[in-house]
């Protein structure tokens, strides 16, 4: 259990004036577990004007008896540590603030007030631990638990139940809820609508960015919670697919979220990944194996335009994420897809989302129930983006032009522009350094004055030599994507 110098200090420091100190909550809970904390908190006995006057370097600019304190530290959560005096809560009257933040009388009262067992624990300059809610017994049997009577601790901040799944997501395998907690959010889902929609969606992002994302969003249904966030995913709920798929709608979303938090892949594609069927409930014809789902993309589009503007997503984040739930349903077959219908896919999502497509259609095949994620015919179609996202071997890569050549020649347009051309492109080809064009000009002038037989005879070779080069560009491409 080791404390970072800076917050011991901070902790000594007010223990030598007299002041209890300890550090508190999920920085406690995380050393505990063997991780280390992203950021330290620290209780006291000391008011905030006793704080400030024992820690010059501090600034106390709330209403929550909370003092920031600077440090030297060069580690960045390090730099400030906040340190908040005893406190409780009035009645939560929105279910979102407390109506009144007062001094508390000890320690045992505010830690009281904090929502899970697990962070609900101290720990002071001499390792001792203060543990009144049995926190460290939750910790060993990896159980959340509201401290105190669930239904209070729900009734003063709604978002504490969204919370309460996002642990289970976070902490790792084996966490459950406690039943009686668990009950209590059944009992208080509806009332997470009170809450604003940017605090559940950054509550939400943290679940989604956890390895057990998909069992997150599969408790928040089972608790009744999701129905408050996202109700669409909710109408995929036991809606069944077509002969393509071996899992209902909702299931299949929740297969291809866990394969994206598997793989490591970002936020985008992971929203994506969750979202990117949605409208499929809406766009369902027939039933059976038979059954289809036109335009469910275009849809589905609408759809999580609309959820992500609720949520309060950035106006770029959410962009992203629409264009990929758009253009997940690109066709990939191989002898099919020609290098126009790709270049027309590459334009319209932008090459710098493509490989986040692919990653959504990756996960969209396993949520499909199919045994690869990259088949071969995926690996050609991501080889075929990369071949018509080259820059093309052309003379536009010269530092001069046709019109320059006219110039220097003075000649009029005509098949020896073009010849001419295709011969410096060759030299600058084998050397690019000749790419500059006080030596093109000298070679325009000698080409110039060779006769028409010469000019095509080297324009001919030099021709050849660039389709042997294109060639070759195109089998290391392919050898990149396994597609030889």
């Amino acid at each position: 259990m080791t404390i970072p110098k800076e917050v011991k200090l901070v902790i000594e420091t007010l223990e030598k004036k007299k002041f209890e100190a300890f550090v508190v909550g999920g920085c406690v809970r995380d050393i505990l577990r063997g991780e280390e904390p992203k950021d330290w908190d620290v209780a006291t006995s000391a008011n905030p004007q006793e704080i400030k006057k024992i820690f010059p370097e501090s600034f106390y600019e709330n209403k929550f008896l909370t003092v920031t304190v600077l440090t030297k530290s060069r580690k960045e959560s390090l730099k400030e540590i906040e340190v908040t005096t005893y406190r409780q809560e009035a009645k939560y009257t929105d279910k979102r603030h407390p109506d009144e933040v007062r001094a508390a009388k000890n320690l045992r009262e505010d830690l009281a007030r904090r929502d899970f067992t697990i962070n609900a624990i101290a720990l002071n300059s001499k390792k001792e631990i203060v543990d009144p809610f049995s926190g460290q017994e939750d910790l060993k049997k990896k159980i959340i638990r509201a401290v105190g009577n669930p239904k209070e601790r729900f009734a003063e901040d709604a978002l504490r139940m969204m919370r309460a799944v996002r642990f289970v997501s976070v902490l790792g395998k084996g966490w459950s809820i406690e039943e009686e907690t668990a009950k209590a959010i059944k009992a208080n889902a509806a009332s997470l609508k009170e809450i604003s929609k940017e605090r559940i969606r950054d509550e939400f992002l943290k679940m989604i960015m956890s390895e057990r994302a998909a069992e997150g969003v599969e408790m928040l249904r089972e608790l009744g919670l999701l129905k408050n966030i996202i109700p669409e995913l909710e109408e995929g709920y036991r809606v069944g697919q077509n002969k393509h798929h071996i899992y209902e709608c909702y299931e299949h979303s929740l297969k291809s979220l866990e394969y994206a938090a598997k793989q490591g892949f970002n936020m985008y594609v992971r929203v994506a990944a969750l979202l990117h069927d949605i409208g499929k409930p809406r766009s369902k014809r027939g039933e059976g194996k038979d059954s289809t789902f036109y335009g469910h993309e275009i849809i589905g589009a609408r759809m999580a335009s609309g959820i992500l503007d609720r949520l309060k997503f950035s106006k770029k984040d959410a962009e992203k994420i629409v264009l990929l739930v758009r253009y997940h349903l690109f066709y990939y077959n191989v002898g099919e897809v020609t290098e126009s219908s790709v270049r027309r896919l590459v334009k319209q999502v932008g090459p710098e989302n493509m490989d986040e497509l692919l990653q959504v259609r990756m996960s969209d095949r396993i949520g499909s129930g199919v045994p690869k994620a990259e088949p071969y015919k995926l690996r050609h179609f991501r080889y075929l983006i990369d071949k018509v996202s080259q820059d093309p071997i052309s003379a536009k890569m010269l530092k001069v032009s046709g019109n320059d050549v006219i110039k220097d020649l003075k000649i009029e347009p005509g098949r020896k522009i073009g010849q001419i051309l295709e011969i410096l492109l060759d030299e600058v080809l084998s050397e690019p350094k000749k790419n500059n064009k006080i030596y093109l000009y000298k070679e325009i002038l000698k080409l110039g004055k060779l006769s028409e037989s010469e000019l095509a005879k080297l324009a001919q070779r030099a021709k050849k030599q660039k389709e042997g080069l294109e060639m070759k560009k195109d089998e290391m491409t392919k050898k990149k994507y396994w597609v030889v």
